[in-house]
């Protein structure tokens, strides 16, 4: 178990020529071989990919497709999506878009892809993609540079560390938490600014690493540039509600093109009230979501009626929730209108268990396009079974997530689930190349979905739609929630 408590500092300055591995990764991670199949799938041109995965999809336009690689977007140009593994009745395999995330983790699980660097993708990301979305931009002179966080110390240093290198400058790791008074943090005149050695300075450009709420401290608009902006968030990235949404408007754009977003079966805008019917719709197996939690939280897995009448029991801020179909062993799968589907898992250990695994698949836009960044996997804390008792708890035989909440800011990791790329780990996996390249697709589509839906919902003067978002969002606490709408 790793702890991944705070600083007590509410800011911190890192300089370039200071960047300490050691200090941004896992141990594991930072001493494992990184997998000869995982560095090619890494290296290998997107010219490669699509030709490789037009030959098995015959019916998807290699134009069409490089296209799409090459879509520029708005707002979300770093992401990661979690992924799942499925199978049909009849074997039919695909990957499976569970969410996607606009500020996601991945570098301190990722193994390094050569020995002769020390900066993983940290420093790939601020200058390959951080400068590029500034390029062109007006920023407020002498302004700073930051990183803004409130979880995962370890990630949002080593982001802060790789940009002061970037840009050669001092940069500030500034910690900001949700439902607590700020004293080092101000809005002037549009501009955020940060309160250091009892001079307040603005923020030029900032990484945002808020997995929080991050509508609730940071606005929509306003004249410090912000790397994957709000509106990404409440597009999907961090908004699973509105991400379904996304998913279902771009397919319809897809129809006929031989690509789609694959995702579980899912309804929208589900009073509590109604859950019970759309839970037996499913034939008793289900995932109640709550559409704006993340880390594993406000996620709920329904095999049995004591798990349904726990998740009926409990009191929620939210009104609204999203009811997903399960994916889980083939006896124990949701029902839906395209069939049963279910966990491949892990290959059999020595004592025949298999476990439900994702995979979190991280991408970037560069200038030559969307390109994968890292990847790792998490598998369950119990094995797949065929049969599940009456009482059991399905999270832990179904979810993956790794963090666990132990304070109000902070945060356990159980890393003895984590799944490396690495030579020890990654053949429990049991992906090929296809799989790998498949799952990058996926992400991509998943992420210019959102992109596209966040680009609908803004403005011509910069902010957001109000009756537009309320429309296809209509929760009253997520709307007293946001900062300047």
């Amino acid at each position: 178990m790793i702890t991944d408590r705070q600083p007590h500092e509410a800011i911190t300055i890192f300089k370039p020529g200071e960047f300490k591995p050691e200090d941004h990764w896992y141990p594991r991670a930072l001493n494992a071989t990184i997998h000869p199949l995982m560095r090619f799938f890494l290296k290998i041109s997107q010219e490669r990919m699509v030709s490789r995965y037009c030959h098995l999809h015959p019916m998807v336009n290699r134009k069409f497709l490089t296209e799409l690689l090459q879509y520029k977007p708005k707002y979300l140009w770093w992401s990661g999506t979690d992924i799942i593994n499925v199978t049909s009745s009849i074997g039919q395999r695909q990957m499976v878009v569970i969410e996607t995330n606009s500020s996601p983790s991945g570098q301190k699980s990722m193994p390094h892809l050569s020995d002769y660097t020390e900066y993983g993708g940290y420093l790939p990301l601020m200058e390959n993609s951080f400068k590029l979305y500034l390029k062109g931009k007006r920023m407020i002179e002498n302004g700073v540079l930051a990183v803004i966080y409130d979880k995962n110390q370890k990630e949002a240093s080593g982001y802060a560390s790789a940009m002061a290198e970037a840009f050669q400058e001092e940069v500030y790791a500034v910690l900001y938490y949700t439902g607590e008074e700020q004293k080092h943090i101000r809005y002037s005149d549009g501009k955020m600014e940060i309160k250091v050695k009892n001079r307040w300075k603005p923020i030029r450009a900032l990484f945002r690493y808020l997995t929080q709420k991050p509508w609730n401290r940071l606005p929509i608009g306003g004249k410090s540039i912000i790397y994957n902006p709000i509106i990404a968030c409440l597009a999907g990235g961090r908004n699973k509600l509105m991400a379904s949404k996304a998913y279902e408007f771009f397919n319809a754009e897809l129809n006929g093109t031989g690509l789609h977003i694959n995702a579980p079966e899912t309804v929208w805008d589900v009073n509590k009230t109604e859950i019970p019917l759309w839970v037996r719709k499913f034939g008793g197996h289900a995932v109640i979501k709550i559409p704006y939690s993340n880390a594993g939280q406000g996620v709920f897995t329904i095999t049995n009626q004591k798990e349904l009448d726990d998740f009926m029991e409990q009191e929620f801020e939210y009104q609204k929730f999203i009811v997903q179909s399960l994916i889980g062993n083939f006896h124990w799968s949701s029902s839906t209108e395209k069939g049963r589907l279910y966990q491949v898992g892990t290959m059999p250990d020595k004592l025949g268990n298999s476990y439900v695994s994702d995979l979190r698949c991280m991408i970037y836009y560069t200038a030559e396009g969307y390109r994968p960044l890292c990847m790792y996997s998490r598998k369950a804390a119990l094995p797949l079974k065929d049969v599940l008792d009456k009482k059991a708890n399905s999270w832990e035989i179904l979810g993956t997530n790794l963090s666990i909440k132990t304070g109000k800011h902070e945060w356990d990791s159980d890393t003895n689930r984590l799944i490396l790329m690495d030579l020890k780990d990654f053949n429990q996996l049991g992906l090929g190349i296809d799989d790998l390249i498949e799952s990058y697709i996926q992400s991509i589509l998943a992420t210019i979905a959102i992109d596209k839906l966040a680009d609908k919902l803004m403005s011509s003067t910069g902010g957001i739609k109000k009756k537009l978002f309320q429309s296809l969002n209509p929760d009253k606490t997520l709307m007293e929630e946001i900062l300047n709408i």
